[in-house]
């Protein structure tokens, strides 16, 4: 990649030229050296860090659920789990976007999506097995559109994630609140009883009951991570995007 010089950084060259050889170039902010896209898009693919951090979230997630479900009759509880960036990876579509200097738009994500070819977050598949073999079940409560529903079942299918239920966003319904009280008073889908949820996970803070960004400034409100709640790193986009600086 070219990395076009600066004025002073140019004057600078000219006069040190021949004395102290070639000058370093700091890479340009917001994009790493060598990518050509967001440093943390970067970050979230490449990383081991972000690995470990799925994995992790995963292993004790699954620890505790052994715990949870210790007695309860198997078919009569569950696990809600969020879809993109939770148990399905669209990084490539991100970087896509990053490539082209483009933005999302919903007609762009559901080419992207009808192409179902998202990989697992790690630890994902491993986890959603896990639940079922302790007896529970596995429900994705995604904002993806209805319309798209079909074509996510094929794509979580296809990397193993084990859903029993997938939820999907209706006509105006972006909060996902009424279809978790759905999943627990047994109205979600048909022949489905009502289900005990014993566990949340996802990467964006309105993936657990009744949360918002707000629960920043309340941690009392954020006293069940790490004991129902699982939260997995997502620093590409989210709903903390519109938080004010501080």
């Amino acid at each position: 990649m070219r990395l076009a010089l600066t004025l002073p950084s140019a004057l600078l060259l000219i006069a040190t030229i021949g004395c102290v050889g070639t000058p370093r170039t700091a890479p340009t902010p917001a994009v790493a050296a060598g990518a050509a896209y967001p440093t943390e898009l970067r970050w979230f693919r490449t990383s081991a860090e972000y690995q470990a951090l799925t994995l992790q979230t995963y292993r004790v997630a699954g620890e505790r659920l052994a715990v949870a479900a210790e007695g309860l009759a198997k078919g009569s509880w569950a696990v809600i789990l969020d879809a993109d960036e939770t148990v399905l990876d669209n990084s490539e579509y991100q970087k896509r976007l990053g490539v082209a200097h483009a933005k999302y738009s919903d007609s762009s994500w559901a080419v992207w999506v009808h192409e179902a070819i998202a990989t697992a977050i790690p630890g994902a598949a491993e986890f959603t097995q896990r639940v079922r073999q302790l007896g529970g079940r596995v429900v994705i409560v995604t904002n993806r559109a209805e319309s798209l529903c079909a074509i996510t079942r094929t794509n979580l299918a296809a990397v193993h994630i084990a859903a029993d239920l997938v939820l999907c966003q209706a006509p105006g319904e972006s909060n996902k609140n009424p279809r978790f009280g759905r999943v627990q008073d047994g109205t979600a889908v048909a022949g489905v009883p009502r289900l005990k949820v014993l566990e949340w996970i996802g990467d964006n803070i309105q993936d657990f009951p009744s949360l918002t960004q707000a629960a920043r400034n309340q941690p009392v409100l954020l006293e069940q991570f790490g004991v129902s709640y699982f939260a997995l790193p997502n620093p590409m986009y989210g709903s903390w995007e519109k938080n004010p600086d501080q």
